[in-house]
């Protein structure tokens, strides 16, 4: 009976011991960190669960490398181990930090890329962001080709990675709009949709006027009148490498000689759409350029607002532009 007894006390004793680690194994990994504000982790490709919680331990976001190590591998979570950047909120358990990094999603960064960029200027964006990887781009995508909008992206993407999604991204746009457009256009291919979509981004800003400006262009095409855009000579002399200081695409103000210039892009020399987009259009502005407005405006100035004056005759439009003139001097510029 004495040796039962004893068996017993063993066993209890056993018992007792397991679940006291059990409770203190449970306490560690559940317990908040010592974590004072919330920090953005990278775990760079091939790292392992035993060089992540000795790293983790040693940035004293977790107390005990061993206990996570343990942890994990009791639970099967070391073989799921993501890469990437995680952002690991104050004060969070040793469970919560190991789930962040085997079931949590990869901390998403940004980068906007303005709608009427050229792909010169979208490429010195994508170069200039920090936190994309690869190579700097060196070779422009053609004109029109990206799509301008605001992008995310984790820190394992390159900027090859992302052209490749803005290249796609217009594709898809057009695809799904191209079926919409009106009858009777006074284009036929894709391309010119660009095009023209290109024009009207450069024209205006506000999504109200895109429609009507679409409909002046397309009625001066209809009648085989000169689109006479100022944005398209602008493309002429920079063929879309602007300069960015603040002063416009030229620096300057466009002159009365640079509607001269001897340019396929020239579009007062030269009738019908220049022979490729002038910058990148939004998806907005390839809706107006494939639905554009009906009306019979073949006119339009800046009227001081930042909209514009629509006219359908000469005279009108001289009147307009003559108000536009005032404004402008008005203001000094």
């Amino acid at each position: 009976m004495r040796f039962v007894h004893s068996l017993f006390t063993i066993f209890i004793i056993l018992i007792l011991a397991l679940g006291g680690l059990g409770l203190y194994t449970v306490n560690m990994v559940t317990k908040p960190s010592a974590l004072s504000e919330d920090r953005l982790i990278e775990v760079p490709r091939g790292w392992g669960m035993n060089r992540l919680a000795h790293y983790l331990e040693d940035e004293g976001i977790i107390e005990s490398a061993l206990m996570m190590k343990l942890w994990a591998r009791a639970t099967a979570q070391g073989a799921e181990l993501k890469s990437g950047e995680f952002m690991i909120a104050s004060g969070s358990s040793m469970l919560s930090v190991l789930e962040e990094f085997t079931e949590g999603v990869a901390h998403q960064r940004q980068v906007t890329v303005p709608e009427g960029a050229t792909s010169y200027e979208i490429v010195q964006i994508l170069n200039a962001e920090a936190n994309l990887t690869g190579d700097v781009i060196l070779n422009i995508p053609p004109e029109g080709s990206l799509l301008p909008e605001t992008y995310n992206y984790t820190k394992a993407e390159t900027r090859a990675d992302i052209i490749s999604r803005m290249t796609n991204a217009q594709k898809q746009v057009l695809d799904k709009l191209w079926p919409t457009r009106a009858e009777n256009l006074p284009f036929e291919t894709r391309e010119e949709a660009l095009i023209l979509a290109s024009i009207i981004e450069k024209e205006t800003g506000i999504g109200g006027e895109r429609a009507r400006i679409a409909g002046v262009f397309v009625n001066r095409l209809r009648i085989g009148m000169p689109l006479q855009t100022d944005p398209t000579v602008i493309y002429a002399l920079t063929l879309g490498k602007h300069q960015n200081d603040g002063q416009g695409p030229l620096g300057r103000r466009l002159l009365s000689k640079d509607l001269k210039v001897d340019s396929p892009y020239n579009t007062y020399r030269y009738k019908g759409l220049p022979p490729t987009p002038i910058a990148n259009a939004g998806r907005a502005a390839i809706a107006a350029a494939l639905n554009p407005e009906t009306h019979k405006y073949l006119y339009f100035v800046a009227d001081g607002t930042g909209g514009h004056a629509f006219s359908k005759t000469l005279a009108e439009h001289n009147a307009n532009a003559a108000k536009w003139r005032k404004i402008r001097k008005a203001q000094g510029n």
